[in-house]
């Protein structure tokens, strides 16, 4: 009996899971096509989207215990990237993202301008949210990263490639040695990478 209850009970989330998901709408798709560098069908499409993939797990935003299995259908050992990610989106310090501000991270991530992608970088590494970069954020972050494609990866990276690479990051990026790195620090840093880059 308390198997058929349980069923019983499941269904029946289901169901109202089903009713909510139906009723809910983003707010007023005009509006997110202004404060994005979307058309209304893309809107559409990326809505679509996010409710038949992530959002199936509650009405009207992601939370992130259920973000993380569906990051993890791409990258198997994407948690604590999954995690960093999700804390970049989640602006408002929630524990959940909703459609709004997903697509408002993604115009900016996908079309916005180099500054503001660089600005939403910073944020995806300032993750105590102080405003500075500091040297352990920084190895969380490229750890976080080594960890998801580091196995993936040829020739295989060494197991003290992340610190490596943060000590020589931050030691380019932390332009008057105080042992943190601004945004406007890290913003220069990156544009210098950057001309250095697309030099011929």
């Amino acid at each position: 009996w308390e198997d058929f209850g349980g069923r019983m009970y499941a269904y029946k989330i289901e169901d109202e899971l089903e009713m909510t998901t139906v009723c809910y709408r983003p707010e007023g798709l005009e509006q997110l096509e202004a404060q994005t560098n979307f058309t209304k069908r893309e809107l559409q499409v990326l809505y679509r989207g996010f409710k038949n993939c992530i959002f199936y797990y509650h009405p009207s935003a992601v939370q992130y215990p259920n973000y993380s299995p569906v990051f993890h259908s791409f990258y198997p050992d994407a948690s604590m990237y999954a995690h960093y990610l999700f804390n970049a989106f989640d602006t408002a310090q929630t524990g959940s993202v909703k459609f709004e501000g997903f697509v408002m991270a993604l115009s900016t991530l996908l079309r916005g301008t180099v500054h503001e992608k660089l600005r939403w970088t910073f944020n995806l590494y300032d993750i105590n949210k102080d405003g500075y970069i500091n040297k352990e954020e920084m190895m969380d972050i490229v750890k976080a990263i080594y960890d998801m494609m580091g196995k993936y990866t040829y020739p295989v990276l060494k197991q003290d490639a992340p610190r490596l690479h943060v000590e020589v990051f931050f030691q380019k990026m932390d332009k008057n040695k105080d042992g943190v790195v601004t945004l406007d620090e890290f913003i220069e840093s990156c544009q210098e990478v950057r001309t250095f880059l697309l030099l011929p």
